[in-house]
């Protein structure tokens, strides 16, 4: 993601201030709000949360497409709002799945009028992806929570429970992400599905979004960027 980013940036014309990795840690030192307009931070679950608390303590605009660590969420959104910074999450950058999401949102509320239907979330990343399951099949399973009464959590592959909403990884290379839903009854079956194709549709995500955070002061997330509502 890091170098697809990098590639995009410099094709419209944007500066890359420094490429910071485990090796590099010079540009940490200083005013960080006098090196770089915005950071944008693709690490892993153990160095993301350090890296944007370290952004947002320095004056550093933020966005971040990490997943694994938003058990620490309120720490971040707290520490944005003591430094009177600018902050941007998404557990997805892709246009194409956070339409996605408020399509997810639409079918679960419509399906809880029809008990008859179990769901299940099932997700495909590459084997180099840390976390399982990935943040994007959380976040579209915490939709369905919020919306489908008979389901108050989340499990990883299986049920345990009727109210469990079941989660299924899987890593193959090559795979890019493929997240599918699926509403099964005795009868029939309704399924919705998101495939990427490339990291690219991610990566101008990102870049939209470190964009569109200069100049910003608050937490957001892709409804504010695409004007989504809710």
């Amino acid at each position: 993601m890091g170098k697809t980013i990098e590639h995009l940036a410099k094709a419209k014309g944007h500066e890359i201030a420094a490429i910071i990795n485990s090796e590099n840690d010079d540009f940490w030192k200083g005013n960080l709000s006098e090196k770089a307009d915005v950071a944008v931070e693709f690490t892993h679950p153990e160095a993301g949360y350090d890296n944007i608390k370290r952004c947002l303590e320095n004056g550093l605009p933020v966005i971040s497409g990490t997943t694994g660590w938003i058990d620490k969420m309120d720490d971040v959104i707290s520490t944005c709002q003591k430094h009177n910074g600018a902050f941007f999450y998404a557990s997805n950058f892709s246009l194409g799945v956070n339409i996605f999401f408020e399509i997810n949102t639409r079918l679960a509320a419509i399906m809880d009028e029809f008990p008859q239907y179990e769901v299940f979330v099932e997700e495909i990343h590459h084997t180099s992806k840390k976390d399982a399951p990935s943040g994007t099949a959380i976040t579209i399973a915490n939709s369905i929570i919020d919306n489908l009464k008979r389901k108050s959590g989340w499990e990883r592959e299986n049920m345990v429970a009727f109210d469990d909403l079941a989660i299924k990884s899987k890593r193959i290379d090559p795979a890019p992400g493929t997240h599918i839903i699926d509403y099964s009854s005795k009868i029939d079956s309704i399924e919705i599905k998101h495939t990427a194709h490339s990291r690219e549709g991610f990566a101008q995500g990102a870049l939209m979004a470190a964009e569109w955070l200069v100049g910003r002061k608050g937490v957001f997330g892709m409804k504010d960027l695409l004007g989504l509502g809710g």
